[in-house]
């Protein structure tokens, strides 16, 4: 089954009405990020990124789901964008994901997403809905036959040309997001 998206807002659509205590109304705590099959998986991976990123307390990180509403929103829910967001800055709700359908508003994005440690790398089009589940198979699939490697070279050479930032702002903080470019605000393609 795949990601059906989410509501962004509160019953009334009010994001100024959301308050802190309804905060839950802008981001759910819970949607079907990935298969049963795909658990020990994610325990694998994130026991690896512990290691490797060697957590010291602090507070608390958004969901990698928040920011990438929350960035959708703060561009104004463009036809387009691509960035990518360090993993030491938000919690990996999506693995597991690779194609999915993604709802801010009432806009619906087709969304590629892929981990290219020390990265999430996301690739978001304003698209109608579409049953995206075939997709997401192949997309993850190849990830696992490729163990992980072209993604990680992604990561490495997105860390050296990742030129361009911007700071996207959430209920637990600022987070910055990278640009491998400037991306024309409002552009189609």
């Amino acid at each position: 089954p795949g990601l059906e998206g989410i509501w962004v807002g509160t019953p009334t659509g009010c994001m100024a009405c959301a308050g802190a205590s309804g905060m839950w109304w802008l981001f759910p705590s819970s949607f079907p990020s990935f298969s049963t099959g795909m658990l020990p998986l994610k325990k694998l991976h994130e026991v690896f990124l512990r290691l490797v990123l060697l957590p010291v307390g602090g507070a608390a990180k958004p969901k990698a789901s928040e920011v990438l509403s929350q960035h959708l929103l703060q561009r104004g829910l463009p036809h387009w964008t691509s960035f990518c967001i360090k993993y030491s800055a938000v919690r990996n709700d999506q693995f597991g994901l690779s194609n999915f359908n993604w709802e801010v508003k009432g806009t619906n994005y087709h969304i590629l997403r892929t981990g290219c440690f020390p990265f999430i790398k996301y690739h978001c089009s304003r698209a109608p809905r579409q049953d995206l589940a075939m997709q997401n198979r192949f997309f993850t699939t190849l990830k696992i036959i490729n163990l992980g490697i072209p993604t990680l070279l992604y990561g490495i050479g997105s860390w050296f040309l990742a030129s361009v930032t911007e700071t996207v702002h959430t209920p637990y903080g600022p987070v910055t997001v990278y640009f491998l470019n400037k991306e024309d605000e409002n552009a189609m393609y």
